[in-house]
């Protein structure tokens, strides 16, 4: 798909961008190949922009001779959304860094796309305000691979993801043109949301340069405990009774035993290796109502079995069980040579339900499954732990995989709730969205993108990615 790139295109390239940002050495490419998923796809070049006004140059040049562009951030995707599948272009982000405004007034901050999510958030609370969405990468992912992937992270349950607080983009569109969208308030009904529209496709419909991005101010206190499990399905249905009692807390994240056991191994801090699951429930808002919340969430949870809790005493402890949950993925990627992170979703009241499910997948397939994640709004993450030189051990991961979405969607959830669709899943978005649903969307595609230049190859079940690329 596209044409190749030859000297004319380079010296184009060069001549808008400077070529010391027009990167051809095959060092260069390969380590822009990949993501945090799967599969390896070097681009015949990166261009790395730094203004709106080169993005716009280095699209007209990608329209003028055909050529697919690749836009990524800081390359944490875990379903390959920015992976160059078809060579072209590979288009770094991470250097258009130059705006990060906090307008406190306003309560909104105004971004470039290669600022780091994390970077915001400490800005915001410089103002005591307040960035919710915290995906588990905030520390190295950009705001721009947020939108991209409308990410969200454990507060979501509460606040909600990426899309709940961008008010407004500047996108440079695959033809070449700078389309400014929303804006600044809060309210704003006119015409055709494509803020929304932008948010979560994946890079197929344009180059964000600029977001306007929502605040919150800060909450005045927050309450964290843990409470220990010896049963996985109980601890779901400690969830849906929390969530049911007319309390809503910011997190509510579950580990189970095969996590807990990996992080003890990995940084010890005195987590109960013999329990099958833990909750991590978080509260914030007022210092009464906040303080009042968390014993209630305590008390429910002994009664629906909880053979231990530990409210955090002080932001020393606190610190410490947060800890523990951002070390999984290091820890559980420490067991075998290849991790498979998925983050099929559930209606609330369907957790118990998926976590017998995946009870059942991991024997069925003699795998190596652990659960983590966001099980407070239904996001969790099964992540599947084994190696890929073992071409019979993938096949059955990759049948696990397929049963784990085809489970998520018959209890009446989704595909993803925050990696996207990438290469990875796109062989299943049709059980979810139908045909019909697959049509409207690439209608929406080809009359953005004529040219089809524009990360080409991501969401759409197409030749190259019409099967699970596990096995490479």
């Amino acid at each position: 798909m596209g044409n190749k790139i030859h000297a004319e295109v380079l010296s184009e390239l060069g001549s808008a961008l400077a070529p010391e940002r027009v990167l051809t050495a095959e060092a260069d490419r390969w380590s822009y190949s990949y993501d945090a998923s799967f599969g390896v796809y070097p681009p015949e070049c990166v261009v790395q922009p730094i203004s709106t006004e080169e993005v716009v140059a280095l699209v007209r040049i990608a329209c003028k001779h055909n050529i697919p562009l690749y836009p990524r951030g800081a390359g944490s995707c875990l379903s390959g959304g920015p992976l160059p599948v078809y060579g072209g272009i590979a288009v770094d982000l991470t250097h258009l860094n130059q705006t990060l405004e906090i307008f406190a007034d306003d309560l909104v901050a105004v971004v470039s796309p290669g600022v780091k999510t994390g970077d915001i958030q400490k800005a915001a609370e410089r103002y005591g305000l307040f960035y919710p969405p915290d995906p588990s990468s905030s520390g190295i992912s950009t705001i721009g691979g947020n939108i991209a992937e409308n990410s969200g992270g454990p507060r979501g349950l509460k606040y909600g993801v990426t899309r709940d607080y961008v008010l407004g983009l500047e996108v440079v569109t695959p033809e070449g043109s700078v389309l400014r969208t929303g804006g600044r308030t809060v309210k704003n009904v006119t015409g055709y949301d494509l803020t929304r529209l932008i948010i979560g496709s994946e890079g197929t419909l344009g180059i964000v340069t600029k977001a306007v991005l929502r605040l919150l101010p800060k909450p005045q206190a927050r309450r964290t405990m843990l409470a220990v499990f010896s049963d996985l399905v109980q601890s779901g249905r400690a969830i849906s009774k929390v969530l049911t009692s007319g309390i809503l807390p910011c997190a509510i994240e579950i580990i189970d035993q095969a996590c807990l056991r990996a992080v003890e191994a990995f940084r010890p801090g005195g987590l109960p290796i013999d329990a099958e699951a833990v909750l991590l429930v978080e509260v914030d808002g007022h210092p009464a109502a906040v303080e009042e919340e968390i014993l209630q969430v305590a008390e429910i949870c002994r009664q629906l079995g909880s053979v231990h809790v530990e409210i955090a005493k002080d932001e020393q402890t606190r610190e410490r069980l947060w800890f523990a949950r951002k070390q999984i993925s290091p820890a559980i990627a420490r067991i075998k040579p290849t991790k498979i992170s998925e983050d099929a979703t559930v209606p609330r009241s369907q957790i118990p339900a998926m976590f017998a499910r995946l009870k059942q997948i991991r024997e069925k397939y003699a795998i190596d499954l652990v659960v983590f994640g966001h099980a407070g709004d239904g996001n969790l993450h099964p992540n599947i732990l084994c190696d890929m030189r073992n071409q019979e051990e993938m096949q059955r991961v990759e049948q696990a995989v397929s049963e784990i979405f085809q489970a998520a969607l018959e209890l009446g959830g989704t595909l993803s709730g925050e990696h996207g669709i990438g290469t990875m899943k796109a062989p299943f978005l049709s059980w979810e969205v139908g045909e019909v649903g697959i049509d409207m969307m690439k209608r929406i595609k080809t009359a953005w993108d004529p040219l089809s230049i524009m990360n080409p190859g991501k969401i759409f079940p197409e030749p190259g990615n019409d099967r699970l690329v596990l096995r490479q």
